[in-house]
């Protein structure tokens, strides 16, 4: 029996990337007067939620049930 690792780590990543996208969009906006008014949660969010995409297609493919030894 395999476990994939992609898919947890997709899971718990897109989690913290819609935490900071929707931190980035609602959060104060002062804040952001130190960063040279760069929105650096909504960029990492997105950047987390790309990761995520790619760890989700990633593992896609590989979710599958152990039936046993094949009768050939």
């Amino acid at each position: 029996m395999s476990f994939d690792l992609r898919l947890p780590i997709g899971i718990m990543f897109s989690f913290y990337g819609v935490l900071l996208v929707l931190y980035g969009l609602f959060g104060d906006k002062a804040q952001y007067a130190r960063s040279l008014r760069n929105h650096i949660n909504l960029v990492w969010g997105i950047v987390l939620a790309r990761f995520c995409a790619l760890m989700l297609v990633l593992s896609g493919g590989r979710l599958e049930t152990r039936m046993g030894p094949e009768s050939k």
